[in-house]
């Protein structure tokens, strides 16, 4: 069976952008798979296409190409790549940080710059296009991989994985009793946010469900959050309304407003410099 492709853009559907890619995905194999992973990734945010990314890949088929376009410096000299994971993925995308998450927490054996000489959309007039990679570059590579009119090595030239550019990851600090961690990510429909604290590095610092747990966040060194929560294993065992902790679908320690928004109601977003501390 052919592999299936995924998308994942910055494109949202407001205009032709995504249908185009998925032309030229037809255009190359009629019988290529196509599937959504997600089109509304906050503008030109490489870290959270990243995190998208290690948050989906691995529930998809092994053999899966997926397509992730954020990709401010689209035109430039950024390396446009596919990236083969240790579990038998690929990954096709600029090479502009959207790699992190995959090549620290699943492992990518080795990656390849597309040649564009090759692997370039050619004859539909887009020859003098620079700012749609999208479409005439990354869509059109995956296809033709996927079609199998090209093996992973006929992408273009290999390079040193140690090359590949990276966001930096913080890690929580926990001691007894105590927690600390940043807001790496959001639930945006629901207005949860997900901690970089694995669950059990929680339980290991003597926190369990029931537990009521002091947090206070702080944004740039300044608290602006300063409760006592609840931690429990789901959203039902708060009050509607009521802030609590759980444990997400990556068995990472999160927040959330049961049936209400975390981010709304008290004004919380996520990134480096939103630290968060949990207290017995």
């Amino acid at each position: 069976m052919k592999p299936i492709l995924v998308f994942q853009t910055d494109f949202t559907y407001k205009e032709g952008a995504v249908s185009s890619m998925y032309g030229v995905v037809k255009t190359v194999d009629r019988e290529l798979e196509i599937m959504d992973g997600t089109h509304e990734l906050p503008q030109y945010d490489t870290w959270s296409a990243s995190y998208r990314l290690y948050q989906s890949l691995q529930f998809w088929p092994e053999g899966t190409i997926y397509v992730s376009v954020v990709d401010p410096g689209v035109g430039t000299k950024r390396r446009a790549c596919v990236a083969k994971t240790v579990d038998g993925y690929y990954i096709v995308t600029p090479d502009n940080g959207t790699l992190t998450h995959v090549k620290r927490m699943i492992g990518i054996e080795a990656v390849r710059e597309i040649d564009e000489t090759v692997n370039r959309l050619r004859g539909k007039g887009t020859e003098g296009v620079a700012i749609f990679h999208g479409r005439d570059l990354f869509g059109y590579t995956a296809a033709r991989l996927a079609s199998g009119i090209i093996d992973f090595e006929g992408v273009g030239p290999e390079y040193p994985v140690d090359e590949i550019v990276e966001h930096e990851i913080l890690e929580p600090v926990a001691k007894p009793g105590k927690v600390e961690g940043i807001f790496e990510i959001n639930d945006p429909n629901f207005g949860n946010l997900w901690t970089n604290i694995p669950l059990n590095v929680f339980q290991e610092a003597g926190f369990a469900y029931g537990d009521y747990v002091n947090v206070i966040v702080k944004h740039e060194g300044t608290p602006v959050f300063d409760e006592k929560v609840l931690f429990h294993k789901s959203f039902g065992y708060a009050e509607k309304g009521e802030p609590m902790i759980y444990n997400n679908e990556l068995m990472k320690v999160a927040m959330a407003v049961s049936q209400g928004s975390l981010c709304e109601k008290y004004g919380l977003s996520y990134g480096s410099d939103w630290t968060v501390e949990f207290t017995k």
